[in-house]
């Protein structure tokens, strides 16, 4: 069977655990290689980047803030030089927060939000463009959340920063189209290993009450990315894709 991503080179923004990880396995598995950031003093990067590898593809994994535009550029060139050019940015590293009334937030609270959430994608996107190959189709997809339709109360930071990458990924669509697509994946709520361990039972129960009943699969999620990434999704532009098994509607 042909891999779709072939010789291709990902870059994925928090891709030590979670969605990024999945993605970055997934798209390893289609043959790309793989650049992704990870927090500095993580502790399975190592495990994470051997298993990457063992699907016969390159890989390189950095430690980033990518609120930090020194971090950033630093990345990019690591990157520059490693890999010459990417096909692919999956912009996923990001923070939730800590749930409170925006009353109670404080300015500090709501800065180190935007500055992971939004920021970062801004930053990620400027540095980033320049060298995505375009010649060949580009693509970057940014992780959003169905709660950035829906809104939540006492995430108002959170919603209104990811209601804001979503602007960004409709208003970069026109900029960049035909040669790269830009397209916004927002997920509803994933089973994701931080998620089963370590919120409590009550709130895993809550985050069920869906229509499908159930979390959704990191897996899932990544097959969503697979197909934007790939060639399959290149008539995708400026879209908003939400798997959530139905939470959308509640």
């Amino acid at each position: 069977m042909m891999m779709k991503l072939k010789n291709q080179v990902a870059l994925i923004t928090g891709g030590s655990k979670g969605i990024g990880k999945g993605i970055a396995i997934q798209f390893a598995k289609e043959g790309a290689n793989i650049i992704f950031t990870h927090l500095p003093n993580e502790e399975n990067v190592d495990s994470v980047l051997q298993q990457i590898q063992s699907f016969g593809v390159e890989c390189l994994a950095v430690p980033t803030d990518i609120s930090k535009e020194e971090d950033i550029n630093r990345l990019a060139k690591l990157t520059e030089d490693r890999f010459g050019k990417i096909n692919i940015l999956v912009n996923n590293a990001g923070t939730i927060g800590e749930e409170k009334p925006l009353v109670e937030m404080s300015t500090e609270e709501w800065d180190h939000l935007m500055n992971v959430d939004l920021r970062g994608v801004f930053l990620m996107c400027k540095n980033f463009i320049p060298i995505i190959d375009s010649e060949s189709v580009g693509k970057i997809i940014n992780i959003s959340s169905e709660l950035s339709i829906k809104g939540r109360a006492n995430y108002t930071h959170y919603t209104a920063a990811k209601g804001a990458v979503n602007s960004l990924t409709r208003s970069l669509a026109l900029e960049l189209a035909p040669n790269i697509l830009v397209n916004t994946l927002a997920p509803g709520p994933v089973g994701t290993d931080m998620i089963l361990s370590d919120m409590e039972p009550e709130w895993i129960e809550k985050e069920k009450d869906i229509p499908l009943q159930r979390l959704g699969k990191v897996e899932e999620i990544a097959a969503t990315a697979l197909l934007l990434a790939s060639n399959e999704g290149d008539f995708f532009c400026g879209q908003f894709i939400s798997p959530n098994g139905g939470a959308v509607f509640i």
